[in-house]
């Protein structure tokens, strides 16, 4: 079994919050829109990340994180990439790719919307974590945490932050 923290939209925004879910982690998984690779350095000192760039990161972000990234994390083949869309309306770059080899658990970042849903027709589960940066129109910073033990999504928890501009 693995405890997975999926977040997306850091914007170059990490903080002792964001860091103490990510201890209580196996992996960390991040969807994208890094801003500042030390926000990803911050999380590697403590635990393995995976994770895509987004729109907003440079080339030096492009360099270390690919824009797909596709793995097995026990028994679910995981997609992320940062815009991705979600179902009946997925992204045209991913659309043909996800028809064709469906992953069980796709994810993405990108709207800064948390949205967890089904894909039917599919057979697959599309997560996006929202933001938890301080940077865009959310009103609050969101993170998701579950686990993957063999072939299931369990234990699946939203993580808030209520204050966008935490005090520091």
């Amino acid at each position: 079994m693995k405890k997975i923290l999926l977040l997306s939209d850091t914007h170059g925004y990490i903080d002792d919050d964001i860091l103490k879910y990510a201890q209580q982690a196996d992996e960390v998984w991040h969807a994208g829109d890094i801003g500042d690779l030390k926000v990803t350095d911050a999380i590697k000192k403590i635990k393995p990340i995976k994770g895509v760039y987004g729109n907003i990161d440079n080339a030096k972000i492009r360099v270390e994180f690919p824009e797909n990234n596709r793995f097995n994390c026990e028994n679910v083949a995981v997609w992320i990439t940062h815009i991705g869309g979600y179902p009946n309306a997925y992204n045209t770059r991913v659309r043909d790719a996800i028809r064709a080899n469906p992953p069980k658990l796709f994810i993405s970042g990108h709207s800064h919307i948390l949205k967890v849903m089904p894909d039917n027709k599919l057979n697959l589960l599309h997560m996006n974590p929202g933001a938890v940066g301080k940077h865009g129109f959310h009103k609050s910073r969101t993170m998701l945490r579950f686990t993957i033990d063999g072939d299931k999504i369990e234990n699946l928890e939203v993580i808030e932050f209520p204050n966008r501009y935490p005090k520091h």
